[in-house]
């Protein structure tokens, strides 16, 4: 079972991030929920949504201890690093959160998911990256299913992007390593 905390400003993807990871969860028959959370400001205001993936049932979506937390903003790791489990990941867009973690029970990925958005052309795929590297670490679903919830998410007018997000995810991945995290990219 994978319980995960997304959270950034609103505006970062954060609530498409984890649908995207529900949607793949079901195309691959796994039991999955999705719980968001989010301020009265459409964007800018803090979003953070609550994510289970699992092959068993899930009695709760309310994830009180992650496996994983991804945080896109310096506000949203002050309020989530204490939810990750001991074990657990944590994934940090290093490109806006210059604090370094104190931790030393957990693994700490710094992933600069904004710079490489950037870098190929679109800042708002800096979700994709770090999902990208939440892939290649926990391996809880396929990039096969999140590239084919990825149409459900974005929907059919939106197809153009479909391209730039599949080369975020890769781009993400490329950057951690399953045998040697906390190390800062």
């Amino acid at each position: 079972m994978e319980k995960m905390i997304l959270a950034g400003f609103g505006g970062q993807g954060i609530m498409s991030m984890g649908q995207m990871i529900a949607y793949a969860g079901m195309v691959e028959d796994k039991n999955v929920t999705w719980l968001p959370s989010y301020g009265p400001e459409m964007r800018g205001g803090t979003a953070n949504c609550n994510v289970i993936v699992s092959d068993k049932d899930i009695a709760s979506p309310i994830v009180d201890h992650a496996s994983t937390v991804i945080v896109m903003n310096k506000p949203s790791l002050e309020k989530f690093e204490h939810y990750v489990a001991p074990g657990g990941n944590l994934y940090i867009n290093s490109s806006l959160i210059d604090h370094k973690v104190s931790r030393t029970d957990i693994h700490v990925h710094y992933i600069p998911a904004s710079d490489i958005a950037v870098e190929i052309g679109n800042v708002k795929v800096a979700n994709m990256v770090l999902l990208g590297a939440l892939l290649k670490i926990s391996k809880v679903i396929t990039e096969k299913s999140v590239l084919d919830a990825l149409s459900k998410v974005l929907g059919s007018s939106k197809t153009h992007l479909f391209e730039i997000n599949e080369l975020a995810l890769e781009k993400g991945a490329a950057l951690v390593s399953n045998t040697n995290p906390n190390i800062a990219m």
